[in-house]
């Protein structure tokens, strides 16, 4: 199994979500961050458009999904055709365990 993590800079979570249903992933996790990559953030008007100002970090939002291996390719051409921007970060994970039920392995996502 692995582990797909997804950082986006802009809202493409919905597109990604529903090419992976496409391909029967059914858990996504999201969530909203503040980071700095490549691209600084959009300039901020302040004081009634009088003063600019840059911030430091800028939203980013972070999707992960747990797939066996042999969807990596398929889920990686999915989320590339359907965000314009971004980087995914590929992890391998070693046990999943179903808390309720004990299941282990892919079963167990």
């Amino acid at each position: 199994m692995i582990r797909l993590e997804i950082i986006l800079p802009k809202n493409e979570v919905m597109p990604i979500s529903e090419a992976l249903k496409q391909i029967n992933v059914g858990g996504l996790t999201v969530s909203k961050k503040r980071g700095r990559g490549k691209n600084p953030p959009p300039e901020i008007h302040a004081s009634k458009g009088t003063e600019v100002f840059v911030p430091q970090f800028g939203d980013k939002y972070v999707l992960e999904v747990l797939i066996p291996e042999s969807m990596e390719g398929q889920a990686i051409k999915l989320i590339r055709e359907n965000a314009t921007q971004g980087k995914i970060f590929v992890h391998p994970v070693l046990r999943t365990v179903d808390i309720k039920t004990g299941v282990e392995g892919e079963k167990a996502i």
